[in-house]
């Protein structure tokens, strides 16, 4: 009955998930941090494990490297990066949300791992200075969606997940 995916469910196709939060303060600047094994700022995030969530992977990295816990269930922007080094990857950048002033508190105070090796608010005229190009360019259209009211709803077998 299922002859037809049965090389697909054998040697299924190799492909990485990123998963970012876009997260604002107050005054409109957003959290990006610098990583041991990355050029550049990026948005707080990283690769999500075999079978976790998509909102959960990019909830576990986020308080791992800001100590914050944020729903993140919206999706503001979705890249494609092909095979070059690494596999081909999908990256989505989820929607953090402004902080309120106990939440920036809660990133100044907090100590990272020591994978994380800067924390720092930008505005955006200071990110393609900060940030490699493909991030660049994924933060810029997930602020332009932000502005646009633009975002996907994370679903989980077509019901929003919690």
């Amino acid at each position: 009955m299922l002859h037809h995916l049965a090389p697909l469910l054998t040697t299924p196709p190799r492909r990485r998930h990123n998963h970012h939060a876009l997260i604002l303060n107050r005054d409109g600047a957003l959290l990006a941090i610098g990583t041991a094994h990355t050029s550049g700022l990026t948005l707080p995030g990283g690769p999500a494990e075999a079978n976790e969530l998509p909102h959960h992977a990019a909830r576990r990295h986020t308080d791992t490297q800001t100590g914050l816990v944020l729903p993140l269930r919206k999706i503001l922007a979705t890249d494609h990066t092909p095979t070059q080094l690494l596999p081909e990857a999908l990256h989505f950048v989820h929607w953090g949300g402004r902080l309120s002033p106990a939440q920036e508190t809660t990133v100044a105070r907090h100590r990272p791992p020591h994978t994380v090796t800067a924390v720092h608010w930008l505005h955006r005229a200071q990110l393609a200075d900060a940030m490699n190009p493909d991030h660049h360019r994924r933060t810029t259209h997930a602020l332009d969606a932000l502005t646009r009211g633009a975002h996907l709803p994370f679903l989980l077998r077509g019901t929003p997940a919690e």
